[in-house]
């Protein structure tokens, strides 16, 4: 079953946060605490969305983390899926499937022409299973990012 989450499941997405920062070898890196996530998702002014994933007797098993974004190209919004996770031992029971079906089902819904998300490139298991739902690697684009120092450096030059 998926459904929109609610905020008594922030500590329990917050955990899975934190395991899919420990599967994806970086831990140190997230830093959100619970309350930065109750604020993202049912703060005055959402940030982002969840969906949760349960099994046939209400056990999480994993969650979508997601927000929009807007194509210049397109000129609609379309979602961008921040963090998909099922927990190891609930893989392959199609949780993952159905948490971006759903994405999917709104995106037709609203109209939005894109859903995207990056995947590490060492994630065979991942990358596979995207390709079996159709998804395409966008080989030509690479990710860059700003953050901390180099972030600040910028945001502050004159």
């Amino acid at each position: 079953m998926i459904r929109h989450a609610i905020p008594a499941d922030v500590p329990e997405i917050h955990r899975m946060i934190r395991e899919l920062a420990e599967y994806e070898k970086a831990l140190e890196e997230a830093r959100a605490s619970e309350e930065q996530l109750h604020e993202a998702l049912f703060g005055d002014r959402p940030a982002a969305f969840a969906h949760i994933a349960e099994t046939a007797d209400g056990q999480i098993a994993g969650y979508s983390l997601w927000f929009l974004n807007f194509s210049t190209w397109r000129g609609v919004h379309g979602i961008y899926l921040e963090d998909l996770y099922v927990r190891p031992g609930l893989r392959g029971g199609g949780y993952g499937k159905a948490l971006l079906a759903e994405l999917a089902r709104i995106c037709v819904e609203r109209g939005y022409e894109r859903l995207e998300w990056s995947v590490l490139d060492w994630n065979l298991s991942a990358i596979e299973f995207y390709k079996s739902l159709g998804a395409v690697s966008m080989s030509e684009w690479t990710v860059n990012r700003l953050t901390d120092d180099a972030l600040v450096r910028l945001g502050t030059a004159e």
